[in-house]
């Protein structure tokens, strides 16, 4: 059970771990897509062997919790497995290490802002739905399936919440989207830089929010109430209209992935660079709203 408190967004006590749904909904697309596309057997089982291993590492948190080193050190393992993967199919050690790095990054992006009633879960089902609208073959329907597991979730999570994803899923839904969106650089479905579109809200607020706290020395690796969504929902926000402010930067942040996609390289990083700088304003304005209404991050 997840008890409400001081560093929590929730008031009732409620059951976590629901995650472990869309964990098991994945594997089985895996198998499937494995058993019909045999030439993509070794990077679905790598991804599936990172996806269980990360899954592990949050149910056991959920259940008991452990050290935040012990369970980086499960994250590094399980992006090794899809890097090493990566390395081997396409002998390019610069994807590799993006795999790896983009891996232990979202897995733990996904864990940071999964706080409010549908938030990580909306983000991931756009972001793959996104990804997927890209890309064809295999890992479309690995894209697809992580959508639909998404959405067969929500209705129990969102607009009230009667369970929670868990580190079991949230992580997992992290590690899902780094490999979704490493296959599409791979595949050359899009250009890499327009990726970073999709990923903006999450990655924005989590980016500054752990700069932030770095900053002023505190212990940024436990658990707190300082991200944007967060402040915001302190604030007398809703979950579901904080969810869906979120849900509709995201879904202009597609649009601009999908009307930059004909761009020169130049336009392209130039639209990517504007973007994010003004989620950063975005983000900056929160946080001096909330410091105006004396609703400092504890």
């Amino acid at each position: 059970m997840d008890q409400p408190g001081e560093r929590r967004s929730h008031a009732v006590s409620t059951p976590r771990g629901g995650g472990i749904a869309i964990v098991v909904a994945l594997l089985v697309a895996c198998a499937a897509l494995a058993i019909r596309l045999p030439d993509q057997a070794w990077m679905l089982v790598a991804f599936a062997v990172g996806l269980v291993l990360v899954a592990g590492a949050g149910w056991l948190d959920d259940h008991r919790p452990t050290s935040p080193w012990v369970r980086l050190g499960v994250h590094a393992l399980a992006a090794a497995v899809f890097a090493a993967a990566v390395q081997y199919a396409y002998a390019d050690p610069w994807l590799a290490g993006a795999a790896f790095v983009l891996a232990i990054g979202l897995v733990n992006v996904w864990n940071f802002m999964d706080g409010i009633n549908g938030l990580a879960a909306t983000q991931a089902a756009l972001v793959s739905l996104a990804l997927a609208a890209v890309m064809s073959g295999t890992w479309a329907g690995v894209a697809l399936a992580l959508a639909a597991a998404c959405l067969g979730f929500l209705p129990f999570n969102f607009p009230k919440a009667v369970i929670f994803l868990g580190d079991v899923g949230s992580g997992s839904l992290g590690f899902a989207l780094a490999a979704i969106t490493i296959m599409a650089t791979a595949t050359q479905s899009i250009a890499w830089p327009l990726l970073l579109l999709p990923l903006s809200a999450f990655l924005i607020d989590a980016g500054l929010t752990l700069l932030m706290r770095m900053h002023r020395g505190e212990r940024w690796w436990t658990a707190h109430v300082q991200h944007s969504y967060q402040v915001w929902v302190r604030g007398g926000a809703t979950h579901t209209r904080v969810t869906f402010a979120y849900m509709a930067w995201t879904l202009l942040s597609v649009a601009l992935m999908l009307g930059l996609r004909a761009a020169s390289p130049l336009f392209m990083l130039c639209g990517v660079m504007a973007w994010y700088t003004s989620g950063a304003f975005i983000w900056w304005l929160l946080r001096r709203a909330a410091a105006q209404r004396g609703l400092r991050g504890n």
